[in-house]
């Protein structure tokens, strides 16, 4: 872990901001896009590079905007991760935004995002605060492999109760799903049964396969050598260097994936779960931290 002076903290805009208080992460998942060259790390992906100024950056953007807007957090690196417990840069961002009246929309893996359940279900009554959790294996023993260094997904389904329960609305984003790995009816009927018990909002998924660039492949590969000898190889015949690597079931399972979502009155197109999470209602812009 090693601490910068950012620069700014905000990116984005037309409604919706986007900011990372963290570069890297320690999750240690064997799929991670982020670990992708094209992202130019020029440090080691598990050396956190923390920008400890963040709260400060994001007070005087939000002092400076006439218009609220919803605010996300934890697109390429997880705001929960380990040294969060130490930091709270977190929570010291989430008090800001509920401060000057903003949403928050935060994605996540971590239950560490129950320390601050207070904070968001303020957030959401006073704005507009949204969830995002990450599923993808049902299994706790293959979980344990795809994504060591992370709560499993029974948890994370716990915590998307704790959502429910405060009223709290999420989205869970159900990929990448590996080829050869988890790609199974039972593994995604068993993952939206718990989507669909929880009251989830909707569930995110392009296509039942995940990505594969320069950097990201390399760490992928490794991985699995170490936990699945010989499925490599089975990797690079079928797919070679391609980007965009499906599950050979990939019809099948989106078939179930939105018939079941259908039935179930759950959000499953992409543009429609990207514009519930990014539109803040009327009533957020009305509301002036100075009421406090």
């Amino acid at each position: 872990m090693h601490f910068v002076d950012a620069k700014g903290i905000l990116t984005g805009g037309k409604g919706r901001f986007g900011m990372n208080i963290y570069r890297g992460c320690s999750h240690g998942c064997i799929y991670c896009d982020s670990r992708s060259r094209c992202y130019q790390f020029t440090h080691a992906f598990e050396d956190i590079e923390v920008k400890q100024n963040a709260p400060e950056l994001l007070e005087q953007a939000l002092r400076a905007k006439r218009q609220k807007a919803m605010i996300g957090t934890g697109s390429m690196s997880d705001p929960y991760m380990h040294c969060e417990e130490k930091l709270g840069l977190t929570r010291r961002c989430l008090e800001i935004i509920y401060r000057y009246g903003f949403g928050a929309a935060v994605q996540t893996k971590s239950d560490r995002i129950l320390r601050d359940i207070d904070l968001l279900e303020e957030i959401n009554r006073r704005a507009k605060c949204v969830v995002q959790i990450t599923l993808t294996t049902w299994d706790e023993r293959l979980c344990r492999i795809l994504e060591p260094n992370v709560c499993n997904t029974q948890r994370r389904v716990e915590v998307l109760e704790e959502m429910r329960k405060r009223g709290i609305p999420t989205v869970v984003w159900l990929t990448p799903i590996l080829p050869f790995i988890n790609d199974t009816k039972e593994n995604i009927a068993a993952i939206l049964e718990a989507c669909a018990q929880t009251g989830v909002k909707g569930i995110i998924c392009f296509d039942m396969g995940l990505t594969l660039r320069e950097g990201d492949r390399e760490y992928f590969y490794a991985a699995l050598d170490r936990h699945f000898p010989g499925l490599k190889e089975r990797y690079v015949r079928t797919y070679r260097n391609a980007y965009e690597v499906p599950s050979l079931n990939r019809e099948e399972l989106m078939n179930l994936f939105q018939s079941f979502c259908r039935d179930h009155g759950i959000m499953y197109k992409p543009d429609e779960c990207f514009e519930y999470m990014n539109h803040l209602p009327e009533k957020s812009e009305q509301i002036s931290f100075l009421d406090e």
